[in-house]
């Protein structure tokens, strides 16, 4: 893989993994906003909202951490190489996997479960899906070179 495609990788999940902190965070301390939004979505459902949130808000933590562990190992790999055996493709690929197929949950809970769609969550989830499809793209393409 060369240069540009680790560091087009190590921005992009960088960026993600800073923008999806926003809402683990919201999700698990308990921001007013989120308790709302997780009340009206259990509902159809007919489970616990604060279940809902807090789990979800775990899956959120756990892709950030997946896509921070990316960035930093596709900018300092020289270093982190040595100490830490890890295939960084396929480690990348899953996290972006992982990024990819939790905003994809997050697009069905925005058109089934709320009453009206936030339209910025929405806009949200698909740059993530976006990016992530082009990381993952960028990961394999020697594999189908």
């Amino acid at each position: 893989m060369n240069k540009l495609s680790k560091g087009l990788i190590g921005v992009s999940s960088l960026g993600m993994a800073l923008i999806l902190t926003r809402f683990a965070v919201s999700k698990l301390a308990g921001w007013e906003i989120s308790i709302k939004a997780f009340i009206e979505m259990a509902q159809p459902l007919g489970i616990d909202p604060t279940l809902f949130r807090v789990s979800t808000g775990i899956v959120l933590l756990l892709v950030v951490l997946a896509y921070a562990a990316t960035a930093l190992y596709s900018v300092q790999e020289k270093r982190l190489a040595p100490r830490i055996k890890l295939n960084y493709s396929k480690f990348a690929s899953l996290s972006n996997l992982a990024g990819l197929l939790t905003m994809a949950g997050a697009l069905l809970a925005e058109f089934y479960l709320r009453l009206e769609p936030k339209w910025l969550l929405v806009y949200i989830a698909i740059g993530i899906i976006l990016f992530s499809s082009i990381n993952i793209y960028l990961l394999n393409k020697k594999k189908y070179d």
